[in-house]
């Protein structure tokens, strides 16, 4: 299973039934005005090697927020159907449902593409509802496997989306309420960071949709460990970035400088954590 830009889901690191299932690719980096930053497909070094049975990339990506661009999609939906190989998409966060992306993206599917959304961002994480968009052999294995593992998929999810699909509500509530929702909560969160963290200390990846900020503390003295475990005693949490690797074979500083921010809480606890955030990183700096 390659991930041709990584950092990528946390989730994923668990699901593989035996070792080594998973390899994932360095991204470049582009640097951008005010302290922001956007990881890309490295295309000149992918490892799609024959081993390689499925791609996958989310759209937003949790952790970091990122959008691949509609070309970097086709090319690889290009390199998957050349290797005939499943182009997996996981649109949790993005279109046309729940919307919560902040840049221009066209949704992609073809028979080749395995493409996975939730009704989970759309306030429904209870209903644990899946929707996989496949053709029809694809389709039959998965729904073979759930009738194995699951008995039958919960009726309450696809009856309220039904529901919600007659009265003409799912796409209304997903731009006007969720996505307006999450991308104030994102700008103030910005704001609150550059209020305390300049950009020499702190870059941000550009926040183009999902729900959490991916911060990269570059030349930080300490491991972003090390950050989490002195912050975890002031009572802020904040995931270390090297979990988010899944399959990366090379080391890479890089990845012990980066952390994964909620920036959904309420905006006073956003403005104390990042406060603490700004003292531990000065600790470090002067340590």
């Amino acid at each position: 299973m390659l991930f041709p830009l990584a950092p990528e889901y946390l989730g994923y690191a668990d699901a593989g039934l035996e070792e080594d299932l998973f390899v994932s690719a360095r991204p470049t980096i582009e640097l951008l005005p005010e302290g922001q930053f956007k990881y890309h497909v490295d295309f000149d070094h992918l490892p799609l090697n024959d081993d390689v049975g499925l791609i996958c990339v989310s759209r937003p990506t949790n952790p970091t927020g990122n959008v691949i661009t509609d070309d970097e999609l086709l090319q690889l939906d290009a390199l998957a159907q050349q290797h005939k190989v499943p182009l997996l998409i996981d649109n949790a966060y993005g279109v046309p449902f729940p919307g919560i992306i902040f840049s221009e993206a066209r949704p992609l599917w073809n028979p080749n593409t395995i493409l996975c959304m939730s009704l989970s961002k759309l306030g429904l994480p209870g209903a644990r509802c899946g929707i996989i968009v496949a053709d029809e052999k694809t389709i039959g294995a998965i729904g073979n496997m759930n009738g194995i593992i699951s008995l039958a998929p919960g009726s309450i999810g696809p009856s309220i989306a039904n529901e919600m699909i007659v009265r003409g509500d799912l796409l209304r509530l997903s731009q006007d309420v969720i996505k307006p929702f999450y991308q104030a909560k994102v700008s103030e969160t910005i704001a609150l960071l550059r209020r305390y963290l300049p950009e020499e200390r702190c870059l941000i990846h550009k926040p183009e949709g999902a729900i959490f900020l991916w911060l990269w503390f570059r030349d930080l003295p300490i491991t972003t460990e090390a950050l989490y475990q002195r912050l975890k005693t002031r009572g802020v949490l904040m995931v270390p970035g090297h979990f988010f690797f899944p399959g990366l074979e090379q080391a890479w500083p890089h990845t012990h400088q980066c952390m994964r921010m909620n920036y959904v809480p309420d905006a006073d606890q956003i403005e104390r954590a990042v406060q603490i955030l700004a003292e531990e990183l000065d600790n470090a700096w002067q340590a």
